[in-house]
């Protein structure tokens, strides 16, 4: 099967030579069901999150052995079922995340793990929702427990995350503030509906939101989702109520920002590091009951998927690039060429 490779660390967005730190395999070992339990999926698109590109740079907090199957978060249809598998059966559309190897023509995971994808619901979107959607409705809807008339402060907006939130924070019923850079960007999330959208290649952000608030006679901002770190966190910190929730997603800047306890304490606010991944482990219910609505939720058509870019797995050092490059509104997908052109 044709699978794409990190054979060593480094930047993946470079020109795909011998040298380059991944390449594309087409006679790769087929995944096989190790259990009963176990489906194997042949994979139809599959997204690309800042964590892949960190993880193949070797910046990321799990550091798998080499060489690896990138990939997190992907789309297909059930090919194989383990003997004791009882929910899906072949020909199925699922969904599902994996810690590792959906940069691959075919991934095995254990029943438990996928998703049935509802009808109507395009399949890139789907494989596009679980890591991006999945950490913005864990983070708002279970841990700040976002409110209607809550001010909603979404740093990143543009990003695959970033948009989420919106999307998320306006179904929850909140005042969303959208903090982006450049005017394609700004204008996007205004065509999202955003209450007010900060354009960070002209705008300081204290001064819009400040002025923003003003104009709505509201106190500060009750929920910062920051997915972004540095100095802008730094910035956003003299925007928050009392009593505000803090989301610490990523650091997109590549500086992870500090927050003084002395004026959390004084302002009793509340810090949740939000690491997505960890909750298959530690709250797999919540998780699951989180996926299942998210799919829900895309059906009725409450969200949407904005799809950026679309690679095949040989054009794979594009799509880092445009993770790198910030190019992206949305996600950045990778689509299988032999799915590219099948009808599902």
């Amino acid at each position: 099967m044709e699978a794409l490779i990190c054979r060593k660390l480094g930047d993946p967005t470079g020109p795909m030579t011998e040298t380059s730190p991944i390449a594309v395999s087409t006679s790769h070992p087929k995944p096989e069901i190790g259990s009963p339990t176990e489906v194997r999926v042949r994979v139809f698109s599959t997204s690309l999150n800042y964590a892949n590109y960190l993880q193949i740079l070797g910046k990321y907090q799990e550091k798998p052995p080499l060489p690896f199957i990138p990939g997190s978060d992907f789309s297909g249809v059930v090919e194989s079922v383990g003997s004791g598998v009882g929910k899906f059966k072949v020909g199925d559309r699922v969904c599902s995340y994996a810690s590792l190897g959906s940069y691959a023509e075919m991934i095995v995971v254990d029943e438990n793990h996928l998703f049935l994808v509802p009808d109507g619901c395009d399949l890139v979107d789907a494989g596009a929702l679980p890591v991006a959607f999945g950490t913005s409705h864990v983070a708002l809807v279970h841990r700040a427990q976002l409110k209607p008339g809550q001010v909603l402060l979404v740093l990143g907006a543009a990003g695959g995350v970033g948009l989420s939130a919106v999307q998320i924070g306006k179904v929850c019923g909140a005042i969303v503030i959208a903090a982006a850079r450049g005017p394609a960007k700004v204008n996007f999330l205004k065509s999202l509906g955003v209450d007010h959208a900060v354009n960070l290649s002209q705008d300081g952000i204290i001064e819009s939101v400040k002025q923003f608030l003003k104009t709505r006679k509201l106190k500060g901002v009750d929920v910062l989702y920051d997915p972004v770190g540095g100095k802008l966190t730094k910035e956003s910190m003299k925007l928050l109520n009392w009593g505000a929730h803090i989301l610490v997603i990523g650091f997109a800047s590549g500086e992870v920002p500090v927050i003084p306890a002395n004026i959390a304490l004084v302002k009793n606010w509340t810090i949740h590091g939000l690491y997505w991944g960890s909750y298959r482990t530690h709250c797999p219910r919540m998780l699951d009951d989180s996926l299942n609505e998210l799919l829900s939720w895309l059906a009725k058509g409450l969200i949407f998927l904005n799809i950026s870019h679309r690679y095949t797995l040989s054009e794979a050092n594009l799509a880092f690039s445009a993770i790198k490059e910030r190019e992206a509104i949305g996600k950045v997908m990778l689509v299988l060429a032999r799915a590219a052109t099948a009808k599902l």
